[in-house]
């Protein structure tokens, strides 16, 4: 049932005579304290926070005084009482609950400072089940959202960066804090707590193997804010949810503008394809434009798989993504920086390749300190009107798979070889993919197609570019494979990379014209593994 409203307009200003710090986040206290004190303001504090404040010889109360309550239960239990909430909560201009307040010696509160509990970083450090859920901040986030409703009298304050805002707001009107600056100190305060709750909860259905829990709720930290979205019309922010997967919202940019929306989609694109090759077998590299790769190779290092990624289709490669399994080079920077790229992400840089990159100024580099895990569990949310689509990430892998080869030519080693490379790739090519490859790097792909046997086509049409403006006498999809990410529905999809030179296929299989399909092979005396397993990817 819902609470009717007294209608009481909100003041304007309100002079901050009295605050109540409590904070686990330390950066920046004592500062802010002397300058609340100094403008003469009564400082009231809980636990470590009070005592690093009296520490440096500023007064401040401890809450106790406030409750006559001491903390008890080692903390868990200290703000959460009458004479704390009656000041939060208290509607001043309403007559009843000014009575209540006098009654009940309960002293108004005008500023609330309290960040909480850091249950995000100790959950990311790998801290067991009983360190985590006492991390949980209780008291903290009532005191938050307490202020923040009661906004029209309370300033809340949850992030050691707003403290200077406050301060010079409070400079600016003779010691008090304007309405619009409390409101939207409560909106960032009540958006604060619900990543909080959301970060838990989403722990929670993960700690309990829950796949689809009855209510799901995403949060995340402002990271950045665009200058646009996909397109100039559109604004945009990247947020930051506390994952510490290696990737784009992890890594740390040595150099370079600012990463734009796209940049940011396509560099994450980039760095999970590259996460699919182990950096002790080989060095690998993929080129990606618009979310799909361009190019993709392994080789014995860096510069010789960046030069075989690069002559799949070099046009498209002028203002991509390029990204490493490995260290960066000197060697492979120096061939990087011979085309026009966006952003560079690997693991690491030796020294010489930062310096050959920095020549480059507008060049983004990015260092991420390790790989993404391919086989790692995570979620993969995409909003569509009135709802949000919510999935596991596809962490199949193909070295995982059971193979089956269905044709009466089984392939060879060397096939074989380039079929598990090929369908890797297929992996992270959008939804219809073909990928062709030869000698562990890939020499056409199709992508996007809304016709299988389309992308099978438009794979050997970029072949047949790339040889021609390499000087080949013959695509190199002659003598190649190809993987498809989802069956073939037809056999002309299959013919058509016949027609391309193909020699052996890998798809998933599971047709109701499986059996046409692997006719069709068997007529050509190609070789075709079924995985099982398909890669849609929209």
């Amino acid at each position: 049932m819902a609470v009717a409203a007294k209608n009481i307009p909100a003041p304007d200003l309100v002079p901050v005579r009295r605050a109540l710090l409590s904070v686990s986040d330390k950066t920046g206290l004592i500062d802010f304290a002397a300058a609340l004190a100094k403008a003469g303001v009564e400082l009231v504090s809980t636990g470590g926070t009070a005592k690093s404040i009296a520490a440096a010889g500023i007064a401040v109360r401890d809450v106790s005084e406030l409750t006559g309550f001491p903390e008890i239960m080692d903390g868990r239990v200290k703000t959460l009482h009458p004479s704390v909430h009656g000041a939060l909560l208290g509607v001043r201009d309403d007559p009843e609950h000014a009575a209540a307040m006098r009654d009940h010696g309960i002293q108004p509160i005008d500023l609330v400072v309290v960040n909480l509990y850091p249950f995000e970083q100790v959950r990311a450090s790998g801290a067991g089940y009983a360190a985590i859920v006492e991390n949980i901040d209780i008291g903290g986030p009532a005191m938050v959202r307490a202020s923040a409703k009661n906004h029209a009298y309370v300033a809340i304050v949850t992030e050691p960066e707003d403290y200077s805002a406050v301060l010079e707001a409070l400079a600016a009107n003779g010691g008090a804090l304007p309405l619009d600056f409390r409101k939207q100190l409560a909106a960032k305060a009540f958006a604060r707590t619900a990543a909080y709750d959301a970060a838990i909860s989403g722990w929670f259905a993960e700690e309990l193997k829950i796949e689809q829990p009855t209510w799901r709720a995403f949060g995340g930290r402002l990271e950045s804010v665009m200058r646009y979205g996909e397109n100039p019309h559109q604004s945009a922010g990247f947020y930051v949810n506390g994952d510490r997967r290696p990737g784009v919202a992890t890594a740390r940019q040595l150099q370079g503008k600012q990463l734009s929306y796209n940049n940011i989609n396509d560099t994450d694109a980039a760095f999970e394809l590259a996460g699919e090759f182990d950096p002790a077998r080989s060095a690998a590299v993929a080129i990606i434009k618009h979310a799909n790769p361009c190019g993709v190779a392994e080789g014995a290092t860096l510069r010789e798989a960046y030069l075989k990624a690069l002559s799949c289709d070099p046009v498209s490669a002028f203002g991509g993504i390029v990204a490493l399994n490995r260290l960066l080079d000197a060697e492979a920077a120096e061939e990087i920086v011979k085309t026009f790229t966006e952003v560079i992400i690997a693991p690491d840089v030796s020294e010489e390749a930062a310096a050959i990159v920095a020549a480059k100024k507008n060049l983004r580099l990015l260092v991420t300190d390790g790989l993404p895990n391919p086989r790692q569990a995570g979620t993969i949310v995409k909003s569509v009107a009135g709802g949000l689509l919510v999935q596991n990430r596809d962490n199949a892998v193909v070295d995982d798979l059971d193979l089956k080869v269905v044709t009466r030519r089984p392939p060879s080693e060397a096939e074989m070889a380039d079929l598990k490379f090929a369908f890797r790739i297929a992996k992270h090519v959008k939804s219809n993919a073909i990928v062709y490859a030869r000698d562990h790097a890939t020499v056409g792909i199709g992508a996007g197609q809304m016709s299988r046997v389309d992308s099978s086509r438009i794979a050997a049409r970029k072949a047949l570019d790339a040889a021609e403006a390499a000087g080949h006498a013959e695509p190199l999809t002659k003598g190649s494979v190809v993987a498809s990410d989802a069956f073939f529905p037809f056999a002309d999809g299959l013919l058509a990379a016949v027609e391309a030179g193909a020699t052996a296929v890998i798809q998933p299989g599971g047709s109701m014209r499986d059996d046409d399909v692997i006719k069709a092979a068997d007529d050509h005396g190609i070789a075709m593994v079924f995985t099982g397993i398909r890669h849609f990817r929209h």
